[in-house]
């Protein structure tokens, strides 16, 4: 008599972890990797525990930046010695060797030229969509347009695709980004432009919110403004990074602006739309940045008051312009200017949110509260930080709500 036997092959699927730094572009090359190595088969893991490949996408933006990509790399060479390392992003064009120095790096990859399509975003409920990629100015200060290369852009009817799949996925919202999305369709045949974009996609069913990430003032058109204030999907939200509102810096840090343009394009855009949200990075302690130059950076935001200021101490970067200047700020004044100019942000975001207190406005909740069990947290269209209590699922639904109490950095609000 015959005896079958049978047997049971367990198959381990490969497992992978993606550490990214950085910005909204690296967050969606992120997103183009982990959708890369998902149809290979590979399983994402974001729980604590070792993985058998890690992807450490870089920055390189600040020192800080290069010193936390490398801690990365570190850590998960520690959790799991036997796995693959894969360095990618910003740091990896730009110090290759360095990198692949580092214990357990197996290869350092740069980023590559093209601008593919993602057809999800993990953990968000507004997609980040890459149109643009790439800069063409040359900020002293600056390696992005070192290591990112010319601006180039994706065409259009690729961006529409893109944004309806991700509308038919769900999303009601979409992030436009770029490296310079001022600069989008300038390098396509027939050239087009940003304001063609937002048009196209505001027709796109399902689609409530298109954001914009990050526009610099010189890119910023009186066209695009009053599309803005017309526009039922248009958020009024506007990033401007200023810098510094000193003329003599600005021409230092190679920058296209002056305190003139960032007062009257700013002002113009307050008046055409109201309510509208505005905020801006700011560096202080830009070699040879004097008291009166900080001082006029402080009078021009105080004029144009800014909802949010994100604030840089000024990191040299090697290979840069101002690497070599020879005038630095001392340590000690860089932190004075830091802490008066994060005081000033303080009171700007306290002062902008006064303003709507009590009134009623539509918010796009993204995910609950991990700190205040209960919660939900979204954003209205002027990037106001909203959370309420409700024990529903208010993931990805755009809610009207009364705004009531500032707290920290958001503002609590009733659920009409």
């Amino acid at each position: 008599m015959r005896t079958s036997v049978s047997f049971v092959i367990i198959v381990r699927m490969k497992t992978f972890k993606i550490y990214t730094l950085g910005c909204k572009i690296n967050q969606y090359d992120s997103q183009v990797i982990r959708e890369d190595y998902q149809r290979r088969g590979y399983v994402e893991i974001t729980a604590a525990g070792p993985a058998d490949l890690y992807i450490i996408n870089t920055c390189t933006v600040t020192a800080s930046a290069d010193k936390k990509s490398r801690h990365y790399i570190h850590y998960a060479h520690r959790e799991n010695p036997h796995a693959e390392i894969v360095v990618t992003g910003c740091y990896a064009r730009l110090d290759a060797r360095v990198l692949a120095k580092i214990p357990g790096v197996t290869k350092v990859t740069p980023i590559k030229p093209a601008l593919p399509a993602i057809s999800g975003f993990q953990d968000h409920a507004r997609p980040f969509l890459k149109i643009q990629d790439g800069c063409n100015n040359s900020c002293s200060y600056c390696k992005v347009h070192i290591v990112r290369g010319r601006s180039r852009s994706k065409p259009l009817a690729n961006v529409i695709a893109e944004a309806k799949q991700l509308a038919g996925r769900g999303f009601r919202e979409i992030v436009l980004c770029g490296v310079c999305l001022g600069l989008y369709g300038q390098d396509l045949k027939p050239k087009t432009g940003l304001l063609q974009v937002i048009k196209a996609l505001e027709k796109i069913k399902g689609l409530e919110r298109i954001r914009l990430s990050s526009l610099e003032a010189w890119d910023l058109t009186n066209a695009l403004i009053d599309q803005m204030a017309r526009s039922g999907k248009l958020c009024r939200h506007l990033h401007i990074p200023i810098q510094s509102g000193a003329d003599s810096v600005l021409r230092r840090m190679n920058r296209r602006a002056s305190f003139k343009l960032y007062s009257d394009l700013l002002k113009t855009a307050q008046k055409k739309v109201p309510g509208i949200g505005i905020s801006t990075d700011i560096m202080v302690g830009f070699p040879g940045e004097t008291n009166e130059d900080f001082k006029t950076t402080v009078k021009l935001l105080k004029a144009v008051k800014p909802m949010r200021i994100h604030i840089f101490p000024y990191s040299r970067r090697t290979g840069t312009a101002a690497a070599s200047f020879q005038d630095p700020v001392p340590a000690n004044i860089i932190i004075e200017r830091f802490n008066k100019m994060k005081a000033l942000a303080r009171a700007g975001e306290i002062a902008f949110m006064k303003r709507f207190i009590n009134k009623i406005m539509p918010v796009l909740f993204e995910d609950r509260v991990k700190e205040a069990p209960g919660f939900w947290e979204g954003h209205t269209d002027n990037y106001l930080k909203i959370r309420v209590r409700s024990t529903q699922n208010l993931k990805n639904q755009l809610i009207r709500v009364k705004l009531r109490k500032i707290q920290d950095d958001h503002i609590l609000a009733n659920i009409c």
